[in-house]
């Protein structure tokens, strides 16, 4: 999930909230939505392989 922040910066939180905290954890902030989405797709492919 990528929101963006008030400084104008993209941030890319986890899919499921934090069972403990009930929050979502924070990923990574980017300049831009095309660099959250690149790290977005690429912490799927580790997932997985």
């Amino acid at each position: 999930m990528i929101r963006k922040l008030p400084s104008g910066r993209f941030r890319l939180y986890s899919r499921k909230k934090d069972s403990k905290t009930g929050k979502r954890r924070n990923l990574g902030t980017f300049r831009t939505r095309a660099e959250a989405l690149q790290h977005e797709r690429a912490i799927q492919y580790f997932k997985r392989h």
